[in-house]
């Protein structure tokens, strides 16, 4: 079992989408640690320049299999292009992201391997295991993290005695960082007749109607995000959208919010959500469940508005303010639009 392999994605645009570099930037740094190299697989068409790119993020081989009834995405032909490559070269290591693509393709590539499969994980790191009945201490396993049971514990998951170790990791999680611009690996062009047949190609796609995103709070810098205390506060994520329009912010909730019909689903922050990494955060009646907060913990800065003092968000915060949000919010709001040109 050697190197560690990441299915990247080909967006619209015939780039390669950018979950896929953030999964390629933990497994440099997992790689390193493990003393092996990362294996980028690009299934599809992509132009050069995209390619050529995700060397800088520490790809030593991008396996590439290139054909043009390799897009949009078809389950069948990227399942037996993935497994076979995975027989062939047996990484010990292999992350989807957890789109769509990725929540189809892995769990198909757990079940026909015969190994586990971690999904949403919110943290990757290399440790060992002793099993204590058995008397056996298992080194350098992918110890996947993701919180469990409602987000009331976090969980460490390891795949032991099946290779290879298989998880997803939603957009956003990891940080998408270049590892050296001037790296230079090798491009392993496959032969897709040697990796699927004609069955694998059974449907045919005659129309395809894509919907742009309408709200993507991803890139926001500043987000002014809602909890379900504002439902209690009169004119609640009102003030919410006011204080990030003099801000030039964008508005997130959290899943108690939308749920309760305050907010779109789109703007959901945490687990079952987007994941954030704005320059300032401010929360604004947000209790700060673990699922809440795996989706903005790495925010520069965090401000917290709330009456209780012993929110767990808090613990997190740079800056807490206790009290009324209904009370502090509107203050925030006409001093902003007096102090700002």
């Amino acid at each position: 079992m050697n190197n560690i392999f990441v299915y990247c994605e080909i967006t619209e645009e015939k780039t390669v989408a950018d979950v896929s570099m953030e999964l390629l930037s933990k497994a440099r740094k997992l790689a390193d640690e493990l003393k092996v190299k990362v294996e980028a697989m690009v299934v599809g068409q992509v132009d050069e320049k995209p390619l050529q790119e995700l060397f800088a993020y520490g790809v030593d081989c991008i396996n590439y299999a290139d054909d043009t009834r390799l897009f949009p995405y078809q389950t069948l032909p990227h399942f037996a292009i993935v497994t076979k490559l995975i027989k062939e070269k047996q990484p010990q290591i292999v992350l989807f992201g957890a789109t769509s693509v990725g929540r189809d393709l892995a769990p198909r590539v757990a079940s026909y391997l015969r190994c586990g499969l971690t999904a949403d994980c919110t943290s990757l790191e290399i440790g060992d295991h002793e099993d204590k009945k058995a008397g056996v201490v298992y080194r350098n396993l992918l110890y996947q993290i993701r919180p469990a049971f409602g987000g009331n514990i976090i969980a460490t998951i390891i795949n032991p005695e099946t290779k290879p170790q298989m998880a997803t990791v939603r957009e956003g999680v990891m940080k998408k960082e270049l590892y050296n611009t001037e790296y230079k690996g090798e491009i392993n062009k496959l032969n897709v007749a040697n990796y699927v047949s004609d069955n694998d190609f059974c449907i045919q796609i005659l129309e395809r109607e894509i919907e742009q995103q309408k709200i993507n709070i991803k890139g926001a810098q500043i987000i002014v995000c809602g909890g379900y205390g504002m439902a209690s506060v009169k004119d609640g994520f009102k003030l919410i959208y006011q204080l990030a329009e003099v801000l030039g912010g964008e508005v997130g909730a959290t899943r108690a919010a939308v749920d309760a019909g305050l907010a779109e689903h789109e703007r959901q922050v945490g687990q079952t959500g987007v994941t954030v990494r704005p320059k300032l955060y401010i929360a604004c009646g947000v209790s700060g469940a673990v699922q809440h907060r795996a989706g903005m913990a790495e925010s520069s800065k965090i401000i917290s508005i709330n009456t209780d003092i012993a929110a767990p968000i808090n613990a997190i915060s740079d800056y807490t303010i206790t009290g009324d949000a209904g009370e502090i919010l509107p203050k925030l709001i006409a001093h902003y639009k007096s102090n700002t040109k």
